[in-house]
């Protein structure tokens, strides 16, 4: 994000005018800088690798990790920036910028503060926060803190502080007076991808639903990344308004609305840590429904060993916190426990999940059944937690909306309303992998079976991806198909399989 210049104002620094040069280089969040290590500007600075630098284009100021040359990729007199950083900055070819020292960063201080056994207060989050979303902490900053939150875990106030702090850093979708419903998934569990079903059952029946989904960030496919294989996502708040106004829901990118920004980028820094702090778990989920102004919540909470959550003593603990917490900002919550031992549905990446919601909505005899089921079982608690069906009646509701079609007709005019239905691509590049012995499927390794997906190029490829043949408990015969790998290019299809082989246990195959 860019930071303020009112900010950069205060700061006591001179400042150096030098050539900025496009890198061609995707950093993704980070904001990169290449100058060369004997330039007159890192001499005089005595700037070093990896320091943080401001740069500066006119009102646009950013806070880059420098990296130095020492050959000839990069002359004295000019500064190369990574894609990110080029973007953020506004810049266009010939541009100058100046680069000099930035101000230090006063809540470092509290991250420190943390890390020797203090709590942090509601300022000191916010100040946290703030710095992180305006792009001033480092991955080696955001490492700490999310380091300082894991190992201690955050009490109730620190957690209440971090939800407010992560919703005012950025903005609130405000909805007329009325019942707002929302549905979350903890994640962990591939081909997980109910939203789409879900959003036009409930809106199908007359309750009002403006989804603001997630891209994948370290995973093959998040809700965003599949629906924009059948419907444009990308949109200002006035569309927003004017698709929910005119259909009752929507599926849409929230990156797009600024929505807790801050939480996208804690989450990958979480992800390449493998570390899931509970207090930032509930601060993340309830960050975002709260900025969406959501009013009433349903959370999938896949339970599971290679689930994110991974016992039911992890779950009743966030559920408790999850629970307590959205009361304080007067949500009503309701937490679904779900199965997380094996994926949802058989297609894993967005072009395949996409084709599994277009069967299950389109009610087709060979539909996945467990997608269908489960996304009938939360379309149902959502209902029942609005108060549009009496209980125990609710489940019945949402399959009625399903089976008669109204559900696949509401989908469709949400699609018209967003832009026009898409056809979700298709793989050039199939690969199946096969049982080596006969035997019984005893376990599917949700954790690995997406990191092929990934490997196959899911998310970016958006056809790419993993297509699953069978399910834990079935019996199956030597030779028989497991799955199937789907890729854009060969040399991706090869990357996946050499995976695949090296780890023959992520579908795992016992006696029966």
């Amino acid at each position: 994000m860019i930071v303020s210049q009112t900010e950069t104002q205060r700061q006591p620094t001179k400042s150096h005018p030098i050539r900025a040069r496009r890198m061609g280089i995707d950093t993704q969040y980070e904001a990169v800088v290449f100058m060369h290590k004997d330039c007159q500007v890192c001499r005089s600075e005595g700037f070093s690798a990896h320091a943080r630098v401001l740069l500066r284009n006119g009102k646009h100021e950013i806070i880059a990790t420098l990296y130095q040359i020492t050959g000839d990729l990069i002359a004295h007199d000019e500064a190369a920036l990574s894609d990110s950083a080029w973007q953020r900055l506004g810049l266009r070819e010939g541009d100058r910028i100046s680069i000099a020292h930035p101000s230090p960063l006063d809540s470092l201080s509290h991250v420190r503060s943390r890390i020797y056994g203090h709590d942090l207060s509601e300022a000191s989050l916010h100040a946290i926060i703030e710095d992180v979303v305006n792009g001033k902490y480092s991955d080696i900053h955001l490492a700490s803190f999310i380091t300082a939150c894991a190992t201690r875990p955050l009490n109730h106030n620190e957690i209440l502080a971090l939800t407010h702090a992560m919703v005012e850093a950025g903005e609130r979708l405000i909805w007329p007076a009325g019942t707002i419903v929302d549905k979350h998934s903890i994640g962990g569990l591939p081909g997980n991808r109910t939203t789409p079903i879900i959003v036009p059952i409930v809106a199908s029946l007359g309750l009002v639903m403006p989804k603001t989904s997630s891209r994948a960030i370290t995973s093959p496919a998040g809700t965003a990344d599949t629906m924009e294989t059948m419907a444009p996502v990308e949109f200002e708040t006035e569309k927003i308004r004017r698709i929910v106004e005119s259909e009752g829901g929507c599926i849409v990118w929230g990156g797009s609305v600024n929505l807790s920004p801050a939480d996208d980028i804690l989450i990958r820094v979480e992800r390449a840590l493998d570390v899931d702090s509970e207090g930032q778990m509930i601060a993340s989920v309830l960050s975002k429904k709260i900025a969406a102004g959501s009013t009433h919540v349903v959370i999938d909470m896949p339970v599971g060993q290679t689930a994110k959550v991974r016992s039911a003593d992890v779950a009743q603990a966030l559920t408790a916190g999850l629970s307590g917490i959205g009361e304080n900002f007067g949500l009503r919550i309701c937490v679904v426990p779900s199965d997380g031992s094996q994926p949802v549905g058989r297609g894993i990446g967005p072009s395949l999940e996409a084709r599994d919601v277009l069967s299950v909505l389109k009610c087709e005899p060979g539909a996945p059944a467990d997608l269908r089921q489960r996304a009938i079982a939360l379309a149902g608690a959502l209902i029942e937690l609005a108060g549009a069906a009496p209980k125990g009646k609710a489940e019945a509701l949402a399959a009625q909306a399903l089976d008669s079609g109204r559900a696949w007709a509401k989908f469709q005019r949400i699609c018209e309303a967003q832009g026009g239905m898409r056809v979700p691509p298709v793989s050039r590049q199939r690969q199946p992998i096969l049982a080596e012995r006969p035997g019984q499927v005893g376990a599917i390794d949700n954790r690995r079976i997406a990191r092929l997906a990934k490997l196959a190029g899911a998310p970016d490829d958006k056809a790419a991806g993993v297509d699953l043949h069978v399910r834990v408990g079935d019996l199956i015969t030597a030779g028989q198909p497991l799955c199937t790998v789907h890729a854009e290019a060969p040399g991706q299809l090869a990357y996946a399989l050499d995976y695949a082989t090296a780890n023959r246990d992520i579908i795992a195959i016992s006696q029966p």
